[in-house]
């Protein structure tokens, strides 16, 4: 127990070393999840229609939108048990969890009745192409119907990042997307069908996923005690709902402009919206490592804020910050040179891969800008101050990001290149309003 409590303690010992052994599994994770969303466009894309490409791309859209906001709200929870870690209080952690379980488990049935309601004039608010309308609405009711235990994913992997284990969740994920891409060769190559058959697996993946994982938690022994009467509404869920609400409204926010951008690119035609739709998972591979930055550095910064170190908490920013450029230069060539080799891998229609090559020659440099981006993201999370997270994210939505990708979008043979470039682009501007924060917040101190 005191072994694996200092392998968890980011208070102490090599910054680098801590860090990425963090980081690596929540890597590993997001590789799963990635490949995870990639598989239904994959199997569609070889098995079943165009319009098949299309209705999972958009429908996933829409999904994406409601599941990414409540990871951010878990987001929440993580931070605020690590920072209960570092302050030494692990007696307070169980009521966070139990009151996480508790909010999380009632917000499910409200999501889920929304998502099998609004499915159809979600799909026409996007635009989905007449041919693929009702496979979106389709993709989008399976998906309702079963988002609690996606839920209940995205809540157990935010405890154990708050105590510091990155292992467990990639486990996890690494069981759903086993059970999904068996799912899908069964029931979309086999069964053929279509986009239902890419939703099931993926709601059946959730679920094996949840109940093996349990059964994993009951044999684990825990940094905290966590009694059945802490499951309840408790003020510990105040907390956690301030941290994480900011972040949850920017991931709205966020998902909110891809589904913009879906609808602008839908507009153009069929082959666009699938070109894009395959670019778009391309592009979920391109931001495993910003990804796993972000989510590592306000698990280690929290630890460090509640232990008093903020200079440590600085440092590993920074570090943050080198890695993923590192990486991002290497991924940002291959994508711009590259994307029709990655866009075969997904479809076989020569139309669809040109157009999500153009779009991923336009997005390339988003794998070295958002490293440095959602390090000072992840930093700021870790301290609580999402808040501003939440006022950058705006910024970057509606002061960039929007205003060019619809204007690239009605030009004249408009250009799904210049359509992508727009991402990178607000992140830069975003980079330059969190650099202004940092030396506000550093004077301040």
């Amino acid at each position: 127990m005191e072994k694996s409590m200092d392998k968890n303690d980011f208070t102490q010992g090599s910054i680098v070393s801590k860090l990425l052994r963090f980081m690596i599994p929540i890597f590993g994770a997001l590789v799963l999840q990635a490949m995870y969303g990639a598989v239904d466009i994959l199997v569609v894309g070889q098995f079943g229609t165009t319009a098949g490409i299309s209705g999972v791309s958009t429908g996933s859209g829409i999904v994406n939108l409601l599941t990414f906001t409540v990871t951010g709200l878990t987001m929440g929870v993580t931070i605020v048990m690590g920072q209960y870690l570092g302050e030494k209080r692990p007696e307070k952690v169980g009521q966070v969890v139990g009151g996480a379980i508790w909010l999380f488990f009632v917000l499910s049935f409200v999501i889920a009745a929304l998502m099998l309601i609004l499915a159809r004039p979600l799909a026409i608010l996007m635009q989905a192409p007449r041919e693929a309308l009702d496979l979106t609405v389709l993709y989008v009711r399976i998906c309702g119907g079963g988002i609690f235990f996606i839920i209940a994913y995205n809540v157990i992997s935010s405890i154990f990042r708050g105590i510091g284990d990155s292992n467990m969740p990639l486990i996890f994920v690494g069981i759903a997307c086993a059970v999904n891409i068996i799912g899908d060769l069964l029931f979309v190559a086999v069964f053929r069908w279509n986009v239902a058959g890419a939703a099931l697996a993926t709601v059946l993946a959730q679920a094996v996923s949840v109940i093996l994982s349990i059964l994993i938690i009951k044999k684990r022994k825990l940094p905290f005690v966590m009694k059945r009467e802490h499951i309840r509404f408790n003020p510990e869920i105040g907390r956690f709902v301030r941290v994480g609400m900011p972040i949850a409204f920017q991931e709205i926010l966020t998902q909110l402009s891809f589904l913009a951008l879906c609808a602008f690119i839908n507009r153009l035609g069929l082959e666009a919206s699938s070109g894009y739709g395959v670019a778009n998972k391309i592009v979920s591979f391109v931001m495993l490592v910003p990804g796993a930055l972000m989510q590592s550095m306000a698990s280690f910064v929290a630890q460090n804020v509640g232990a008093g170190q903020e200079k440590r908490a600085r440092k590993a920013m920074v570090t943050g910050m080198m890695i993923g450029c590192g990486v991002g230069i290497f991924i940002a060539v291959f994508s711009f040179t590259r994307g029709d080799l990655l866009a075969y891998i997904f479809s076989k229609d020569e139309a669809v891969i040109a157009r999500a090559a153009q779009y991923l020659k336009g997005f390339a440099p988003e794998a070295v800008v958002t490293a440095i981006l959602f390090s000072f993201i992840g930093y700021y999370n870790g301290h609580s101050r999402t808040l501003f997270v939440m006022l950058q994210g705006l910024a970057q939505t509606f002061i960039v990001r929007l205003p060019m990708s619809y204007f690239m979008s009605i030009r004249p043979k408009a250009s799904l290149t210049m359509i992508g470039l727009a991402a990178p682009c607000a992140t830069v501007f975003g980079i330059l309003l969190n650099l202004l924060y940092f030396i506000k917040i550093t004077r301040e101190k």
